[in-house]
């Protein structure tokens, strides 16, 4: 059974996603303030970590920054529904995923499953050797056995989530993936029509690999369709 970490000041409400997550095979353990999240973050190991923004003590955005330096456990971002800057902040800080409040336990749930798999997926790569095949474009080397990314033979880190969508590209490289298909592949579910997480997690992303030698985009927005990775540069 996975291990999950919901940080929310709420009781009732952690109580009762708490008893719906344990209905569906999730061992769940909560948390009503920020620094009782990240003593139960250090104390337990969890594979996934829920985080309300608005808690007492240290807020979601100060457990994340802080868990951010010593842990890659993938974050679930429980934000106010009506505030879209909340959920852009928590991405930038390196959130997997985000969902408004109130929510439902059952989109939460399959939040949950989605984020998993990919971790999973990353976690079980770990254990093959480097040898790996190996996908390459440009001066990005994506070595698919150990899930690492290298830019110019070095290393470069991504979340679990960040892995999935430049895999996505770099198969791509050269076409237009439209925000529908690199949701559906990437992030596992139907993108609705204000979601922003595919947006900050290729913003981020482009942060790390940073602009081709000459400057240019290495990932380019195509208006109305969706993204494209630069197939060659010189």
């Amino acid at each position: 059974m996975s291990r999950i970490l919901l940080a929310d000041d709420d009781a009732e409400l952690c109580e009762m996603l708490a008893e719906y997550l344990a209905a569906e095979s999730f061992t769940v353990i909560t948390a009503h303030d920020g620094e009782a999240a990240l003593a139960a973050a250090k104390a337990g190991q969890f594979d996934l970590v829920i985080l309300d923004v608005m808690m007492p003590r240290k807020n979601g955005f100060d457990v994340l920054r802080e868990l951010r330096t010593w842990s890659v456990t993938p974050v679930l971002m429980l934000t106010a529904r009506d505030e879209d800057v909340d959920s852009i902040v928590g991405l930038e800080l390196g959130a997997d995923d985000y969902l408004g409040k109130p929510c439902n336990p059952r989109v939460l749930a399959a939040r949950i499953r989605a984020i998993l798999r990919r971790a999973e997926s990353r976690h079980k790569g770990e254990e093959v050797q480097l040898s790996g095949d190996i996908l390459r474009v440009g001066d990005v080397e994506m070595h698919l056995g150990s899930r690492t990314v290298f830019r110019l033979g070095r290393p470069v880190g991504m979340t679990s989530t960040e892995y999935a969508v430049l895999e996505v590209l770099l198969r791509e490289a050269g076409s237009a993936v439209s925000k529908s298909d690199l949701s559906d592949l990437a992030l596992g579910r139907k993108r609705t029509r204000f979601d922003r997480s595919l947006d900050m997690h290729v913003s981020s992303i482009r942060k790390k690999l940073g602009p081709f030698a000459d400057g240019a985009e290495r990932i380019k927005t195509v208006r109305g369709i969706g993204y494209q990775y630069v197939a060659k540069r010189g």
